[in-house]
């Protein structure tokens, strides 16, 4: 993005202290009202700045999708959240991982399938596919008209528009070593086509309870495969960019752990080891916030880990 454009941004873009922005433990939250897209729909933008932020030493940057999900569980509609701010400042605390702010992204609840759900996979059904795909998210209620994803829209929008604005404002590194990406659910599976489609600018991304249906059924759904299609031909370099899985096997999440095995299989036929992609499964565990919480450590050891740190938490492994 030009350096014009950027500064016009800035000028746009209106920091509110607004009744209901999310409160956190520690640190502090910039809170973008209403933050402006030529792409996507207008969305507001939380940016959590630990506490050591100063604005003079460089943090790592890791976006987040469903931003309003993310730290206070007193504003979400099921009065749970990520409490992000508590894990990764007590990693921060503890010297485990490398400093790094948030900027979490809210989704907007009727575009959110749309945003997230991968576009090129999509495309590359038949029609006859694409129609399966639409009629069963019509049955779930997650779509009322003719579906249509607009997840290239919604990456453009984080790389040409956000992640500019993030760069000039915050003393941040910029490049893709210390770029990352993650979401839970929808929210991890544009994180897996975000570091397919965009190698260059995300150096690792976490993808928590990835949603591999696609719609909500398990039967008759091509998506599946065309998931598992698209990385076969899409994953990037295995020696330069991180890459987590996981799952429960709960609710929603029942249906993940037979999808994520063959996922693992395209993972290691394409290079990928400890070192640079972990999967791991949590039996016992469902699809909601607490759950990711409670495993929030690990994915954000994996990606933030200093050299010498792995972790040692024992987790199974189907």
């Amino acid at each position: 993005m030009k350096p014009l454009l950027i500064i016009s941004l800035l000028l746009v873009v209106s920091f509110a202290k607004a009744q209901n922005i999310q409160k956190v433990i520690s640190g502090k939250i910039d809170h973008i009202e209403n933050f402006p897209s030529k792409l996507v729909e207008t969305r507001s933008v939380d940016i959590w700045l630990p506490v050591g932020y100063d604005g003079k030493k460089k943090f790592e940057v890791l976006y987040m999708h469903d931003g309003q999900m993310l730290f206070d569980s007193t504003t979400t509609w099921n009065h749970q959240s990520w409490n992000v701010d508590d894990v990764a400042s007590k990693l921060m605390n503890d010297k485990k991982i490398r400093n790094f702010i948030v900027v979490g992204i809210y989704s907007i609840g009727e575009k959110r399938h749309a945003n997230y759900f991968p576009q090129q996979p999509f495309e590359d059904l038949t029609k006859t596919e694409k129609d399966t795909v639409v009629k069963q998210l019509q049955k779930s209620g997650r779509s009322t008209e003719n579906f249509q994803p607009n997840s290239d829209n919604y990456l453009k929008f984080i790389v040409t528009e956000l992640k500019p604005l993030i760069d000039k404002k915050y003393a941040v590194y910029t490049d893709r070593k210390h770029t990352f990406i993650a979401g839970s659910s929808m929210g991890g599976l544009i994180s897996m086509y975000a570091i397919c489609k965009y190698p260059e600018i995300f150096g690792g991304a976490a993808c928590i309870s990835t949603h591999w249906l696609g719609t909500f059924s398990p039967e008759n759904n091509p998506v599946q495969e065309a998931f598992i299609k698209y990385l076969k031909n899409n994953l990037p370099n295995p020696k330069k960019h991180k890459i987590y899985f996981d799952c429960g096997d709960k609710t929603v999440d029942i249906f993940y752990p037979p999808i994520q095995k063959k996922v693992d299989e395209v993972m290691r036929s394409k290079g990928f080891t400890s070192k640079y992609w972990m999967t791991r499964y949590f039996p016992g565990k469902d699809h909601t916030e607490k759950s990711w919480n409670e495993r929030l450590d690990i994915p954000l050891m994996f990606l933030f880990q200093h050299k010498a740190e792995f972790i040692t938490r024992k987790v199974a492994i189907y």
